[in-house]
């Protein structure tokens, strides 16, 4: 499959643009005027410098308010293309790409433009040149492939094509199955973005939110077996406007580029096994099965005070790595694996970050198969020296520089605590809380980084997103989107911030862009947990009074229930469908790390973000006037 993105998609100087282009794999571009109006060359150095670096230029791009028009303005219109012309015999490229006009003056008419583009084609032809047709979907008189179709059918120039637009034609809602009736050899060229369903006005959703492939809503799937059944064999092009890309590092987002389009083609090939798709081979979407550990870096005077945090919440201390320094807690199937190496990578990640989770472990159903396939998506793989009877655990980086381990049942990896960890003998353990398994786990990033991890997730691993919300915090709003697997048997929280002023922007800035805020842990009886670890002496966050009324006036609960609430200090929520949760919250730690726990019932599958603004008001609370305890 030949992948090209037009320049416009991500930020930069042009010859930036191209680098990143280049380093994240794309064979080719679409170039803007205006990429060479800000650059110093000319147009044939241009051409030069994108060939150097291994690229073609796939079109050129746009002209706009051409087809249709009065004289004088068609003779006007018809010598602005000439210009273009001039242009891309400098720059090296044979397609220009045409798009359906809004002019007022446009009389419009099927036979009408279809003589226009007869004419165009001519004279393009006598240049060796291709002019390709794109309905805009608020075009003037065509705003429909259709359409458009039927104007390049008249016209009836070899030169003379169709150009695709996954948004004009999916946003608008149009059903892209007769694609299938065109002639593949006509469709000049494919562009592809997604969106989200939000009701908006076309152009504007079309110049500030395009997404990703695979970021938004639309069904860009159909819309590619569609394409695919014509027989077409051209470029898939991105063509990305979006202001937080256009705000971003251009590597990163020419590598999201990269990835969302082998992740569709692997889409497509799965879904339309009959048609030839040129893409390398990958294993599947691997099932997630749980989240097998997750492991905190710390220095020894540390260490000892997020063991008595643990200890407190009903962990005990049952092993020690066969050769590290390195601690294994546990409680259910919880395990917290606390490394206070003095060097390696845990060490780097603690002189950047402090005392915080630098890796996490996921059970998976064949750890070979998600690194390979994590690998042939542009993940970064992740290895280091491995010491005498320690076992090589495929990796890749995750959010904030962490890594993500993947452990399966079939291998050797499933005894990982067996072969590298010595059980603690004599070692005297705490009684549990009743904490079973991690619900949750909560990752803070720059809100322009969501689109890439929730890209990286869906892409790699069999789990959905779900839609973003926006939740309220005193200091501005974090964007926050879960991803879980279809039985909930892993979730992640995905939270964006913009400003340091909210707590979650406090701790990435704090920690130097650490990336996990908190751990859900799941309890099956949080009221007697709750007991327990008050027994433990666990300190829990303190909710104001005024909440409390607030769940009299919204739930009809008995009084007895917000009493219990209360005493505890629980959160408290229900779906509409008969499903409940509770959740409350250590005191922050470090640099505002929390734990959090939740009991979930009557299958609710939210994460309670109604209550979040008391949430992060205690929090903040807690910070301001006593203080976290330092690094």
């Amino acid at each position: 499959m030949r992948t090209s993105i037009a320049t416009v998609s991500i930020a930069g100087e042009l010859r930036d643009k191209l680098a990143a282009i280049a380093g994240a794999g794309f064979d080719g571009i679409e170039i803007f005027e205006q990429d060479f109006i800000a650059h110093s060359g000319t147009p044939t150095e241009i051409g030069e410098m994108v060939r150097d670096h291994g690229l073609r230029i796939d079109l050129m791009q746009p002209v706009r308010d051409v087809e249709g028009l009065p004289e004088p303005l068609r003779s006007k219109a018809f010598d602005r293309v000439e210009r273009r012309f001039d242009l891309m015999e400098q720059l090296g490229t044979d397609l220009l790409l045409v798009s359906s006009g809004t002019h007022p003056a446009s009389l419009g008419g099927i036979d009408r433009m279809a003589a226009d583009f007869a004419e165009l084609g001519d004279r393009a032809a006598a240049r060796g040149l291709r002019i390709g047709y794109e309905a805009r979907a608020w075009g003037r008189h065509v705003s429909d492939y259709r359409d458009a179709w039927e104007v390049v059918r008249r016209a009836s120039r070899p030169n003379v094509g169709l150009i695709l637009d996954s948004f004009h034609t999916l946003a608008k809602k149009v059903s892209p199955e007769a694609i299938r009736s065109i002639p593949g050899d006509r469709i000049f060229h494919v562009q592809l973005a997604d969106a989200p369903l939000i009701e908006m006005d076309l152009e504007y959703m079309s110049r500030h939110f395009r997404r990703m492939p695979g970021e938004g809503d639309l069904p860009l799937l159909d819309f590619m077996r569609a394409v695919a059944a014509t027989g077409y064999d051209g470029a898939f092009s991105l063509e990305i406007l979006n202001d937080q890309l256009r705000g971003g590092a251009a590597r990163i987002a020419a590598l999201d580029g990269r990835r969302s389009l082998i992740y569709l083609a692997d889409q497509l090939r799965r879904a339309e096994p009959s048609l030839p798709v040129d893409l390398p081979e990958m294993p599947e979407r691997g099932r997630v099965e749980g989240i097998e550990f997750v492991e905190f870096t710390a220095n020894e005077t540390e260490a000892k005070i997020l063991g008595g945090m643990l200890s407190a919440l009903g962990f005990s201390r049952v092993a020690r790595h066969i050769s590290k320094a390195v601690t294994l807690w546990r409680q259910g199937d919880i395990n917290i694996v606390v490394n206070t190496e003095q060097e390696g990578f845990a060490h780097s990640a603690y002189v950047m970050h402090g005392t915080s989770v630098c890796d996490i472990g996921l059970l998976v159903e064949d750890a070979s198969a998600t690194v390979e396939r994590a690998r042939v998506l542009g993940a970064n793989l992740f290895s280091q020296k491995i010491g005498a009877g320690e076992l090589k655990i495929p990796a890749v980086r995750g959010v904030g520089g962490t890594v993500l381990h993947f452990l399966d049942r079939h291998s050797d990896l499933g005894e990982v605590w067996e072969r590298e960890f010595q059980p603690l003998e004599g070692e005297e353990g705490v009684a549990s809380a009743g904490l079973s398994r991690i619900d949750h786990i909560a990752q803070v990033m720059k809100h322009d980084e969501m689109l890439t991890w929730t890209l990286f997730y869906t892409s790699v691993f069999d789990i959905a997103a779900q839609p973003e919300v926006d939740v309220a915090d005193p200091g501005g709003i974090v964007h926050s989107r879960a991803l879980q697997s279809s039985d909930g048997a892993v979730r992640l929280t995905l939270n964006g911030v913009d400003t340091h002023h909210t707590f979650a922007g406090r701790f990435v800035s704090d920690s130097y862009g650490s990336s996990v805020q908190h751990l859900a842990f799941a309890t099956d009886d949080i009221f007697a947990t709750a007991e327990s670890l008050a027994s433990n002496g666990f300190d829990s966050l303190p909710i104001p009074e005024d909440y409390f009324a607030e769940i009299r006036s919204r739930f009809s609960l008995p009084e007895e229930t917000i009493v219990a609430l209360k005493r505890a200090n629980i959160f408290y929520d229900e779906d509409g469908a008969g499903g409940s949760y509770f959740q409350f919250y250590s005191r922050p730690y470090g640099d505002g790390m929390f734990f959090e726990i939740v009991e979930r019932r009557g299958g609710y599958d939210g994460y309670g973000a109604r209550n979040a603004p008391y949430r992060t008001a205690a929090l903040k609370r807690i910070v301001r006037t006593a203080g976290i305890q330092p690094r």
